[in-house]
């Protein structure tokens, strides 16, 4: 088959923590590169300024050029207006693959508005994953996050209401697209995502450090308040107070995502924690799978994730989770034995739960790792490829003979 990828309001060329670029741009990239093992071509369009370039044999990304820097992605609240505009382009353009379009498969609203658009036009089947949904983030909206626009979750019921299949990472999700937006059960497909097993592994050997040395805490991710790094900052001037005796290191890597002011370095200044946190750009995944294997527990204080796929690839490298007990994360993370659920998004939820980890040791944090990296391994992006190619065959008219259009 030859399927057409919108991924729009990011690259699947971006590096994951910086700007929107996230775990969905690793969705897109792996899915792509997975798809194309099995022999199929894959063309991925970003309304992103940069080169069309082929990522793999079979799998090319094409940029629309909306913005004027290569590899600059407009902002996800500038693309709304702007979707009409690259309807049009995309349904008068050439295609860069030179095959004709059987399938289109979006990812995340605005793709999915243009991606409902284009089908109709092409008669083609659509086939759409939300990632995250509006109507789910402002139900677990933490303090000082701002409320998803109407006009999304507008647009969310318009993809449900339309699309030919709907893929969601978990049971979970799958429920919330059939609670909040009425989708029907046997248009929602369960394909949860997959770890790149080979790059995120256990070390050859962990060297564990002293039980008295301090906590290794590692946060990957975009730095914005959905993604809670400053309630690991209000935990470790918590624990400096309450529990002095026990130390504790964080790391966070990322930068800055969205327009709201959120100055981490500052707030840990203010809390008095600055010396024992540090902070590192977003890190390709070779060097992040390091970072992993190092750390004696990786943290995700998220209030809404559809998955987390940084939760899997902690585990893989051996390492425990503690996520919040939300969406994805709570199918990602198997509370008790590859980390811990952490029922509530407070810095003294969190505090605890801190303690809890470090006053487990060194050994049962090794027995957790072990369990992370069996779980992980049952999560390949092969067997995501191969489901979701399941769910396109099995839409009608997804193989069938169509009009010449873009693809």
């Amino acid at each position: 088959m030859h399927i057409m990828m919108l991924c729009l309001h990011t690259s699947p060329l971006a590096q994951p923590g910086s700007g929107d670029a996230g775990g969905m741009n690793v969705y897109v990239r792996q899915l792509s590169l997975h798809l194309a093992a099995l022999g199929h071509s894959v063309e991925i369009v970003t309304a992103a300024s940069g080169q069309d370039t082929e990522l793999a044999p079979r799998v090319s990304v094409r940029h629309l050029g909306l913005t004027n820097h290569p590899g600059q992605a407009l902002s996800k609240e500038e693309l709304p207006r702007l979707l009409p505009t690259i309807s049009g382009l995309l349904s008068t353009a050439e295609s860069l693959s030179g095959r004709q379009t059987e399938l289109i498969h979006s990812h995340y609203w605005l793709s999915g508005l243009v991606g409902l658009t284009l089908a109709q036009q092409w008669q083609l089947p659509l086939v759409h994953s939300m990632h995250t949904m509006a109507k789910v983030k402002n139900q677990h909206r933490a303090a000082g996050q701002s409320a998803e626009p109407t006009r999304r979750a507008l647009g969310e019921e318009r993809i449900v209401a339309a699309a030919d299949r709907l893929i969601a990472n978990t049971a979970a999700e799958a429920a919330q697209l059939a609670q909040l937006y009425g989708g029907c059960q046997d248009q929602i497909a369960v394909v949860p995502p997959g770890v790149d097993l080979e790059t995120f592994r256990p070390p050859v050997s962990k060297i564990n450090a002293a039980e008295d040395s301090a906590l290794q805490i590692v946060f990957a991710g975009r730095l914005q308040r959905l993604k809670g790094p400053h309630l690991l900052l209000g935990a470790l001037a918590q624990l400096r107070s309450t529990r002095p005796e026990l130390r504790f290191q964080l790391t966070v890597i990322g930068s800055q995502s969205g327009k709201q002011h959120y100055d981490l370095p500052a707030l840990a200044k203010e809390l008095g924690v600055g010396e024992q946190v540090r902070f590192l750009e977003p890190l390709p995944p070779s060097s992040l799978a390091q970072q992993f294997a190092a750390a004696d527990v990786v943290a995700m204080p998220s209030s809404s994730e559809s998955f987390g796929l940084v939760a899997l690839e902690a585990q893989a490298c051996g390492t425990p989770v503690l996520a919040t007990n939300v969406g994805g994360l709570s199918q990602a993370v198997i509370d008790g034995e590859t980390g811990y659920l952490v029922n509530g998004l407070s810095e003294s939820d969190w505090a605890a739960a801190l303690e809890k980890i470090h006053l487990l040791g060194a050994a049962g944090r090794a027995a957790m790792g072990r369990a992370g990296v069996q779980h992980a391994g049952r999560h390949s992006w092969q067997h995501t490829a191969e489901r979701t190619i399941e769910i396109y065959r099995s839409l009608p008219g997804a193989t069938e003979d169509k009009p010449q259009n873009l693809g």
